[in-house]
């Protein structure tokens, strides 16, 4: 599924069970709520930290498509179109960093 059809499934998805979106307030700090439980994971698995056994059976596919899934309605909400947004920033990087990174003696 590309972006923009993933845009239009939240969106019916908002409207025949949301009953309406949050407003972007309220999904922006949703946002930064489900960015922080998909931080949590990661610090813990793959970090220093210790993984405490309550949070051994979190999925961190799922959280980060709660992520994904606020992402979606604040695009809907602010009249975004991610996969045009998206296809204009990866051809930017693509420019920009090609050479870049292939220079780059950290990642070698």
């Amino acid at each position: 599924m590309d972006l923009q059809n993933a845009q239009k499934v939240v969106d019916n998805w908002i409207n025949n069970h949301g009953v309406r979106y949050f407003n972007e307030l309220t999904n922006m700090a949703q946002l930064t709520e489900e960015v922080g439980e998909v931080a949590r994971i990661i610090s813990r698995r793959y970090g220093e930290q210790s993984e405490k056994e309550s949070d051994k059976n979190k999925d961190l596919g799922e959280e980060l498509a709660d992520v994904l899934f606020v992402v979606l309605c604040l695009a809907n909400q602010t009249s975004v179109n991610l996969q045009e947004a998206f296809d204009k920033k990866l051809q930017l990087k693509t420019n920009r960093d090609h050479n870049r990174h292939h220079s780059n003696e950290k990642l070698k």
